[in-house]
């Protein structure tokens, strides 16, 4: 069950290629990292995110579907000065 579940969510990113999302993500200890950038390319196991340039030191970060399943990843699209986030249940 858990690897629809897993497949489901990389569906549901395929559907958000090229869009402009926001990233929180569990950074340890009580830190939370958040980093924008677009939804680059999606993978059987992991999905890409390119960072903005000029606010991060890195170009990418890859992350997988489990991170989002376990909630240690949350996404969130940004369209037009409006935030939605994307519920997977």
């Amino acid at each position: 069950m858990a690897r629809n579940t897993l497949h489901d969510i990389k569906r549901n990113l395929d559907g958000h290629i090229g869009e402009r999302i926001l990233l929180r993500a569990n950074g340890g200890r009580r830190k939370t990292i958040e980093r924008t950038g677009v939804l680059e390319e999606t993978y059987p196991s992991v999905f890409i995110v390119k960072l903005d340039e000029d606010k991060h030191s890195f170009e990418r970060v890859s992350y997988s579907y489990a991170d989002v399943l376990t909630e240690t990843v949350e996404l969130t699209i940004c369209r037009d000065d409006e935030y939605i986030r994307i519920a997977f249940e």
